[in-house]
């Protein structure tokens, strides 16, 4: 039974950790076209930090995070595709089903410019639905539609790897240990790096061939060089802006793809143009992706054994303990947020 009433996050006029607080609203219904979602889990990014925190401005009453998983209790008129009792996932871009982006589909972002899943029940459209590989978990399905999904669009559709490709990972955090994962499934060699020796063993035993600290080594691109007899990686993932541009454009190949998915830095990187030039490089920007490629990713795990990193789970009334928890960097893998 559908209750009146539910739980909601509500981002202040102007947010911050201290301020995040939880509402009760009515339950919504659903429109012409959408599904109402029973939320069940959520996961952390950094996006949904900066959001959360204010770094990214949104409108007064938006309701956070990216990331949702749980199912379908109510449909409204014309809603097509999902069925009462399915086990779902939710899109980033939940307008963004299929093909190349535009501005029209990537002009709603899920918990920044349209309203995301901080809540116990939420309406969307139901074509941006997908549904969870089967015998997850709620906790475990919510990391994919942002982390599992950028990591498999940088492999797959953007960075076009194969057997004997190779990748440079950087980091520990839950798009890391996806693109490892994905990687390892594919057959495509990994480089990771990490400021622990410890998370690079674990990353080690998930299968990233070589490992750098780059704390030990600042000329971490040349050590990726090193370590590919000179060749460099096929395609580096870079996540880190004014603090690693230059090393992720030192750790490519001639011809290779440095794929921008992300910036943990508030600088903007210096464009090292000689080497992107004479190195032939491509220099990519990203942000996760469609609807029909989390169809894809949801496909291609029903026949893996890959699981999920979950780091550690908090409840719901724990969200910012949650995101204080994320920034102490501890974490390797995915933090969850359960809703029940």
């Amino acid at each position: 039974m559908i209750p009146s009433n539910m739980r909601i996050y509500r981002l202040a006029a102007k947010p911050t950790l201290d301020n995040l607080e939880i509402t009760q609203v009515p339950v919504p219904q659903p429109g012409p076209g959408e599904a109402l979602i029973r939320v069940r889990a959520s996961s952390l990014n950094f996006h949904d930090f900066l959001v959360a925190a204010g770094h990214i401005p949104v409108a007064a009453g938006r309701v956070p995070m990216s990331d949702g998983a749980g199912e379908v209790v109510a449909l409204g008129p014309d809603a097509t595709g999902v069925a009462i009792g399915d086990r779902v996932m939710g899109a980033f871009f939940p307008h963004w089903l299929d093909g190349p982006p535009t501005w029209a589909n990537n002009a709603d972002v899920a918990g920044e410019t349209y309203d995301g899943f901080a809540a116990d029940y939420v309406a969307v459209p139901a074509a941006s639905l997908v549904p969870m590989p089967k015998g997850w978990s709620f906790e475990e399905a919510a990391t994919l539609p942002c982390a599992g999904l950028t990591a498999w669009r940088a492999l797959k559709a953007e960075g076009e790897v194969g057997p004997g490709s190779i990748v440079l990972v950087p980091g520990s955090g839950g798009l890391a240990i996806f693109a490892v994962q994905f990687a390892s499934a594919l057959g495509v060699r990994v480089i990771s790096t990490s400021s622990s020796d410890e998370k690079l063993a674990q990353l080690a035993a998930l299968g990233a061939e070589y490992g750098i600290n780059y704390r030990a080594c600042p000329d971490w691109g040349m050590r990726a060089r090193e370590l590919t007899q000179g060749a460099g990686a096929d395609v580096v993932m870079e996540i880190g802006g004014e603090a690693t541009f230059d090393q992720s454009v030192a750790a490519c190949r001639i011809g290779g793809r440095v794929l921008v998915i992300g910036s943990t830095g508030r600088g903007a990187p210096v464009l090292p143009l000689r080497d992107v030039i004479m190195h032939h490089l491509r220099v990519q920007g990203m942000a996760v992706g469609s609807v029909a490629l989390l169809r894809e990713l949801s496909a291609f795990l029903a026949g893996q054994t890959i699981r999920p990193i979950l780091n550690r789970t908090f409840g719901f009334e724990e969200l910012a303990d949650a995101f204080r928890y994320q920034l102490s960097g501890a974490h390797l893998g995915k933090i969850a947020i359960r809703y029940d």
